[in-house]
Protein backbone atom coordinates (compact mmCIF):
# COMPACT_ATOMS: atom_id res chain seq x y z
CA UNK A 1 0.00 0.00 0.00
CA UNK A 2 1.31 3.60 -0.94
CA UNK A 3 1.21 5.03 2.59
CA UNK A 4 2.52 8.05 1.22
CA UNK A 5 0.05 8.85 -1.11
CA UNK A 6 -2.38 8.39 1.42
CA UNK A 7 -0.41 10.48 3.84
CA UNK A 8 0.08 13.47 0.92
CA UNK A 9 -3.97 13.08 0.13
CA UNK A 10 -4.97 13.66 3.78
CA UNK A 11 -2.56 16.44 4.80
CA UNK A 12 -3.48 18.25 1.65
CA UNK A 13 -6.17 21.52 2.39
CA UNK A 14 -8.95 21.73 0.00
CA UNK A 15 -12.41 23.03 1.52
CA UNK A 16 -16.11 23.07 -0.64
CA UNK A 17 -14.77 24.85 -4.08
CA UNK A 18 -11.03 25.27 -3.44
CA UNK A 19 -10.07 22.37 -4.10
CA UNK A 20 -7.13 23.11 -6.49
CA UNK A 21 -4.23 21.42 -4.27
CA UNK A 22 -5.92 17.84 -4.55
CA UNK A 23 -7.21 18.10 -8.17
CA UNK A 24 -3.19 18.77 -8.47
CA UNK A 25 -2.75 15.08 -7.01
CA UNK A 26 -5.62 13.01 -8.64
CA UNK A 27 -4.21 14.31 -11.68
CA UNK A 28 -0.38 13.69 -11.24
CA UNK A 29 -1.35 10.15 -9.86
CA UNK A 30 -4.01 8.93 -13.25
CA UNK A 31 -2.55 11.04 -16.26
CA UNK A 32 -0.15 8.19 -17.39
CA UNK A 33 -3.28 6.19 -17.54
CA UNK A 34 -6.41 8.07 -18.13
CA UNK A 35 -7.43 10.82 -20.37
CA UNK A 36 -7.84 13.70 -17.62
CA UNK A 37 -9.74 16.57 -17.96
CA UNK A 38 -11.62 19.23 -15.79
CA UNK A 39 -15.39 19.92 -16.43
CA UNK A 40 -17.18 23.32 -15.41
CA UNK A 41 -17.08 22.66 -11.54
CA UNK A 42 -13.85 21.64 -11.07
CA UNK A 43 -14.38 17.94 -10.82
CA UNK A 44 -11.69 15.83 -12.45
CA UNK A 45 -12.55 12.85 -14.30
CA UNK A 46 -10.16 10.44 -15.39
CA UNK A 47 -11.09 8.10 -18.71
CA UNK A 48 -9.75 4.98 -18.64
CA UNK A 49 -10.65 3.01 -21.75
CA UNK A 50 -12.64 -0.51 -21.64
CA UNK A 51 -11.74 -3.15 -24.15
CA UNK A 52 -15.27 -2.64 -25.62
CA UNK A 53 -16.58 0.53 -24.15
CA UNK A 54 -20.41 -0.65 -24.29
CA UNK A 55 -21.13 0.76 -20.80
CA UNK A 56 -19.74 4.13 -18.59
CA UNK A 57 -18.91 3.14 -14.93
CA UNK A 58 -18.69 6.15 -13.03
CA UNK A 59 -16.47 5.89 -9.85
CA UNK A 60 -17.03 9.21 -7.85
CA UNK A 61 -14.97 10.22 -4.63
CA UNK A 62 -14.70 13.78 -3.07
CA UNK A 63 -11.74 16.18 -3.18
CA UNK A 64 -13.48 18.58 -0.87
CA UNK A 65 -12.92 18.44 3.77
CA UNK A 66 -14.82 20.25 6.04
CA UNK A 67 -13.82 23.41 7.18
CA UNK A 68 -14.31 26.68 7.24
CA UNK A 69 -14.21 30.38 5.44
CA UNK A 70 -13.79 34.08 6.91
CA UNK A 71 -16.46 35.75 6.82
CA UNK A 72 -15.72 38.85 9.00
CA UNK A 73 -12.57 40.18 10.08
CA UNK A 74 -13.08 42.85 13.58
CA UNK A 75 -10.40 45.64 14.35
CA UNK A 76 -8.52 43.92 16.57
CA UNK A 77 -7.28 41.71 14.06
CA UNK A 78 -9.53 38.65 15.02
CA UNK A 79 -11.66 36.29 12.08
CA UNK A 80 -15.23 35.06 12.42
CA UNK A 81 -15.62 32.14 10.07
CA UNK A 82 -18.31 29.83 8.31
CA UNK A 83 -18.56 26.47 9.03
CA UNK A 84 -18.36 24.61 4.89
CA UNK A 85 -19.42 20.88 5.95
CA UNK A 86 -20.86 19.58 9.31
CA UNK A 87 -18.87 20.82 12.11
CA UNK A 88 -19.63 19.61 15.14
CA UNK A 89 -19.22 23.19 17.42
CA UNK A 90 -18.01 20.73 20.56
CA UNK A 91 -15.19 19.28 18.17
CA UNK A 92 -14.01 23.09 17.05
CA UNK A 93 -12.96 24.10 20.60
CA UNK A 94 -8.74 25.25 20.92
CA UNK A 95 -7.75 23.88 17.34
CA UNK A 96 -4.60 24.92 15.64
CA UNK A 97 -5.61 26.27 12.10
CA UNK A 98 -4.29 27.29 8.94
CA UNK A 99 -5.71 30.37 7.63
CA UNK A 100 -4.97 30.02 3.76
CA UNK A 101 -4.41 33.95 1.98
CA UNK A 102 -3.86 34.58 -1.71
CA UNK A 103 0.12 34.28 -1.04
CA UNK A 104 0.34 32.41 1.88
CA UNK A 105 -0.55 29.91 4.55
CA UNK A 106 -0.63 31.69 7.90
CA UNK A 107 -1.24 29.81 11.60
CA UNK A 108 -3.83 30.60 13.50
CA UNK A 109 -5.75 29.37 16.27
CA UNK A 110 -9.78 28.92 16.98
CA UNK A 111 -10.77 29.92 20.56
CA UNK A 112 -14.54 29.97 21.58
CA UNK A 113 -14.95 33.49 22.66
CA UNK A 114 -16.65 32.86 26.48
CA UNK A 115 -14.93 33.30 29.83
CA UNK A 116 -12.49 30.80 31.08
CA UNK A 117 -13.43 27.82 32.85
CA UNK A 118 -12.00 29.72 36.30
CA UNK A 119 -14.81 32.62 35.58
CA UNK A 120 -17.58 30.40 34.10
CA UNK A 121 -21.18 29.97 36.30
CA UNK A 122 -22.31 26.69 36.71
CA UNK A 123 -25.14 27.51 34.30
CA UNK A 124 -22.70 28.85 31.69
CA UNK A 125 -20.23 25.98 31.71
CA UNK A 126 -23.18 23.65 31.04
CA UNK A 127 -24.53 25.47 27.83
CA UNK A 128 -23.84 23.98 24.61
CA UNK A 129 -21.13 25.85 22.12
CA UNK A 130 -22.59 27.06 18.97
CA UNK A 131 -20.08 28.19 15.44
CA UNK A 132 -20.69 31.85 16.02
CA UNK A 133 -18.53 31.29 19.36
CA UNK A 134 -15.67 30.80 17.72
CA UNK A 135 -13.11 33.14 16.45
CA UNK A 136 -9.69 32.67 14.89
CA UNK A 137 -6.43 34.59 16.63
CA UNK A 138 -3.54 35.02 13.66
CA UNK A 139 -1.41 37.18 15.90
CA UNK A 140 -2.22 40.09 13.13
CA UNK A 141 -3.35 43.46 14.34
CA UNK A 142 -6.65 44.53 12.69
CA UNK A 143 -4.72 46.30 9.83
CA UNK A 144 -2.65 43.71 9.41
CA UNK A 145 -5.20 41.27 9.21
CA UNK A 146 -7.68 43.12 6.60
CA UNK A 147 -4.67 43.73 4.43
CA UNK A 148 -3.53 40.04 4.04
CA UNK A 149 -6.76 38.26 4.55
CA UNK A 150 -9.92 38.22 2.26
CA UNK A 151 -13.52 37.34 2.75
CA UNK A 152 -13.74 33.65 1.70
CA UNK A 153 -10.22 32.69 2.13
CA UNK A 154 -10.31 28.78 3.29
CA UNK A 155 -9.71 27.99 7.22
CA UNK A 156 -8.08 24.48 7.38
CA UNK A 157 -7.25 22.16 10.82
CA UNK A 158 -3.54 22.05 11.69
CA UNK A 159 -3.32 18.45 11.86
CA UNK A 160 -0.77 15.76 10.39
CA UNK A 161 -1.17 11.92 9.62
CA UNK A 162 -0.05 9.40 11.54
CA UNK A 163 0.19 5.50 12.44
CA UNK A 164 -1.27 3.51 15.78
CA UNK A 165 -0.52 0.34 15.35
CA UNK A 166 -2.70 -1.14 12.28
CA UNK A 167 -4.50 2.60 12.33
CA UNK A 168 -3.89 5.44 9.80
CA UNK A 169 -5.11 8.66 11.75
CA UNK A 170 -5.48 12.35 10.09
CA UNK A 171 -8.00 15.43 9.89
CA UNK A 172 -9.97 14.85 5.89
CA UNK A 173 -9.83 11.14 5.75
CA UNK A 174 -13.55 12.28 4.66
CA UNK A 175 -12.60 11.42 1.61
CA UNK A 176 -9.19 11.66 0.95
CA UNK A 177 -8.81 8.10 2.01
CA UNK A 178 -11.76 7.11 -0.32
CA UNK A 179 -9.98 8.66 -3.13
CA UNK A 180 -7.26 6.82 -2.39
CA UNK A 181 -8.99 4.20 -2.17
CA UNK A 182 -10.45 4.87 -6.20
CA UNK A 183 -6.84 6.16 -7.28
CA UNK A 184 -5.30 2.63 -6.07
CA UNK A 185 -8.07 0.53 -7.93
CA UNK A 186 -7.65 2.28 -11.09
CA UNK A 187 -4.23 1.44 -11.25
CA UNK A 188 -4.77 -2.23 -9.79
CA UNK A 189 -7.77 -2.90 -12.15
CA UNK A 190 -6.68 -5.56 -15.34
CA UNK A 191 -8.62 -5.95 -18.29
CA UNK A 192 -12.36 -4.55 -18.09
CA UNK A 193 -14.44 -4.16 -20.70
CA UNK A 194 -16.26 -0.83 -19.63
CA UNK A 195 -15.28 2.91 -19.66
CA UNK A 196 -13.97 4.15 -16.60
CA UNK A 197 -14.77 7.48 -16.16
CA UNK A 198 -12.94 7.86 -12.16
CA UNK A 199 -14.45 11.48 -11.26
CA UNK A 200 -12.49 13.20 -8.32
CA UNK A 201 -15.34 15.64 -7.40
CA UNK A 202 -15.79 18.97 -5.70
CA UNK A 203 -18.27 20.50 -3.05
CA UNK A 204 -19.77 16.68 -1.81
CA UNK A 205 -19.84 17.66 1.82
CA UNK A 206 -22.16 21.20 0.87
CA UNK A 207 -24.87 18.88 -1.02
CA UNK A 208 -23.29 16.57 -3.16
CA UNK A 209 -23.30 19.47 -5.94
CA UNK A 210 -20.21 18.13 -8.11
CA UNK A 211 -21.02 14.83 -8.41
CA UNK A 212 -24.90 16.10 -9.47
CA UNK A 213 -23.05 17.95 -12.24
CA UNK A 214 -20.65 15.45 -13.32
CA UNK A 215 -23.36 12.61 -13.84
CA UNK A 216 -25.58 14.71 -15.43
CA UNK A 217 -22.55 15.61 -18.22
CA UNK A 218 -20.85 11.94 -18.08
CA UNK A 219 -24.77 10.03 -17.88
CA UNK A 220 -23.17 6.80 -16.84
CA UNK A 221 -24.90 3.15 -17.26
CA UNK A 222 -23.38 2.44 -13.50
CA UNK A 223 -22.67 5.15 -10.61
CA UNK A 224 -20.41 3.60 -7.60
CA UNK A 225 -19.03 6.40 -5.13
CA UNK A 226 -16.34 5.56 -2.32
CA UNK A 227 -16.83 7.31 0.66
CA UNK A 228 -16.30 6.33 4.75
CA UNK A 229 -18.87 5.58 7.21
CA UNK A 230 -19.03 5.38 10.47
CA UNK A 231 -16.99 2.81 12.86
CA UNK A 232 -18.52 3.85 15.87
CA UNK A 233 -17.19 0.89 17.55
CA UNK A 234 -15.96 2.68 20.28
CA UNK A 235 -16.35 3.29 24.45
CA UNK A 236 -19.86 5.20 25.20
CA UNK A 237 -21.67 3.89 22.06
CA UNK A 238 -24.40 0.78 22.16
CA UNK A 239 -23.80 -2.15 19.62
CA UNK A 240 -26.47 -1.46 17.31
CA UNK A 241 -25.54 2.46 16.91
CA UNK A 242 -22.15 0.98 15.57
CA UNK A 243 -22.59 0.95 12.21
CA UNK A 244 -19.19 -1.01 10.86
CA UNK A 245 -16.23 -1.95 12.75
CA UNK A 246 -12.68 -1.23 12.42
CA UNK A 247 -10.99 -4.41 10.92
CA UNK A 248 -14.27 -6.06 9.77
CA UNK A 249 -13.45 -4.99 6.39
CA UNK A 250 -14.83 -2.72 3.33
CA UNK A 251 -18.23 -2.05 4.17
CA UNK A 252 -20.87 -2.67 1.34
CA UNK A 253 -23.13 0.02 1.43
CA UNK A 254 -27.65 -1.16 1.73
CA UNK A 255 -28.36 2.24 2.14
CA UNK A 256 -28.37 6.02 3.92
CA UNK A 257 -29.96 9.10 3.81
CA UNK A 258 -28.95 10.15 0.47
CA UNK A 259 -29.83 7.00 -1.36
CA UNK A 260 -31.00 2.92 -1.57
CA UNK A 261 -28.23 1.47 -3.05
CA UNK A 262 -29.45 -0.84 -6.05
CA UNK A 263 -30.07 -4.31 -4.47
CA UNK A 264 -28.79 -6.20 -7.86
CA UNK A 265 -25.34 -4.00 -7.28
CA UNK A 266 -25.03 -4.86 -3.71
CA UNK A 267 -25.42 -8.78 -4.40
CA UNK A 268 -22.92 -7.71 -7.15
CA UNK A 269 -20.45 -6.78 -4.77
CA UNK A 270 -21.16 -8.79 -1.87
CA UNK A 271 -20.68 -12.01 -4.41
CA UNK A 272 -17.08 -10.75 -5.66
CA UNK A 273 -15.97 -10.15 -1.92
CA UNK A 274 -17.08 -13.86 -1.56
CA UNK A 275 -15.28 -15.13 -4.29
CA UNK A 276 -12.20 -13.34 -4.28
CA UNK A 277 -12.14 -14.43 -0.46
CA UNK A 278 -12.15 -10.06 0.87
CA UNK A 279 -13.24 -9.05 3.98
CA UNK A 280 -16.44 -7.37 3.95
CA UNK A 281 -19.58 -6.27 6.07
CA UNK A 282 -22.96 -5.01 5.74
CA UNK A 283 -23.60 -1.20 6.15
CA UNK A 284 -27.04 0.70 6.38
CA UNK A 285 -26.20 4.52 7.63
CA UNK A 286 -29.17 6.34 8.87
CA UNK A 287 -28.19 9.70 8.53
CA UNK A 288 -25.39 11.41 6.14
CA UNK A 289 -25.20 10.71 1.96
CA UNK A 290 -22.40 9.91 -0.76
CA UNK A 291 -21.53 11.41 -4.35
CA UNK A 292 -24.08 8.16 -5.37
CA UNK A 293 -27.18 9.89 -4.66
CA UNK A 294 -26.74 13.02 -6.28
CA UNK A 295 -25.90 11.05 -9.67
CA UNK A 296 -28.98 8.55 -8.70
CA UNK A 297 -31.59 10.78 -9.55
CA UNK A 298 -29.82 11.57 -13.36
CA UNK A 299 -31.54 10.71 -16.61
CA UNK A 300 -34.36 9.37 -15.80
CA UNK A 301 -32.14 6.91 -13.10
CA UNK A 302 -28.97 5.19 -12.72
CA UNK A 303 -28.23 2.00 -11.00
CA UNK A 304 -25.62 3.46 -7.90
CA UNK A 305 -23.59 2.10 -5.29
CA UNK A 306 -21.72 3.05 -2.55
CA UNK A 307 -18.77 1.63 -1.20
CA UNK A 308 -17.69 2.57 2.41
CA UNK A 309 -14.14 2.60 4.18
CA UNK A 310 -15.45 2.47 8.01
CA UNK A 311 -13.86 5.41 9.83
CA UNK A 312 -13.97 6.27 13.31
CA UNK A 313 -14.19 9.62 14.93
CA UNK A 314 -15.96 11.05 11.25
CA UNK A 315 -15.83 15.36 10.57
CA UNK A 316 -13.21 15.41 13.31
CA UNK A 317 -9.48 16.07 13.37
CA UNK A 318 -9.00 12.35 14.49
CA UNK A 319 -10.75 10.20 11.94
CA UNK A 320 -9.30 7.20 11.81
CA UNK A 321 -9.14 4.03 9.72
CA UNK A 322 -7.90 0.19 9.59
CA UNK A 323 -5.07 -0.55 6.90
CA UNK A 324 -7.02 -3.58 6.06
CA UNK A 325 -10.29 -1.91 5.42
CA UNK A 326 -8.55 0.15 2.45
CA UNK A 327 -6.48 -2.57 1.14
CA UNK A 328 -9.68 -4.67 0.93
CA UNK A 329 -11.56 -1.47 -0.19
CA UNK A 330 -9.13 -1.18 -3.44
CA UNK A 331 -9.01 -4.79 -3.87
CA UNK A 332 -12.90 -5.10 -4.07
CA UNK A 333 -13.06 -1.90 -6.08
CA UNK A 334 -10.95 -3.26 -8.71
CA UNK A 335 -12.34 -6.59 -8.86
CA UNK A 336 -15.62 -4.89 -9.60
CA UNK A 337 -14.14 -2.77 -11.92
CA UNK A 338 -13.02 -5.82 -14.08
CA UNK A 339 -16.28 -7.68 -13.61
CA UNK A 340 -18.75 -4.40 -14.62
CA UNK A 341 -19.75 -5.39 -17.83
CA UNK A 342 -21.74 -8.36 -16.22
CA UNK A 343 -23.76 -6.30 -14.42
CA UNK A 344 -27.57 -6.22 -15.00
CA UNK A 345 -29.12 -4.18 -13.02
CA UNK A 346 -32.68 -3.68 -14.46
CA UNK A 347 -36.43 -3.91 -12.91
CA UNK A 348 -38.69 -6.42 -14.04
CA UNK A 349 -42.48 -6.22 -13.45
CA UNK A 350 -42.88 -10.10 -12.83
Amino acid sequence: MNVELLKELTEAHGVPGQEDKIRAIVNRELKSICDVSVDPMGNVICLKKGKKGDKKLMLAAHMDEIGFVVKYIDDKGFLRVHPVGGWDPRMMSAQRVFVHTKTEVRNGLMMAGTKPKHLLSAAEAGQAPKHDDYFVDTGLSGEEAKKQIRIGDMVTMNRTFQTMGDLFTCKSMDDRCALFVMIEAVKAAKSHDVDVYAVATVQEEIGLRGATAAGSGILPDICVALDVTLANDFPGIPAEYCVTTLGEGTAIKVMDSSLICNPKMVDHFESLAKKHKIKYQLELLTAGGTDAGGVQRQNGGIPSFTLSIPTRYIHTVNETVHKDDVQASIDLLARYIEDAHKGEYGWSLE
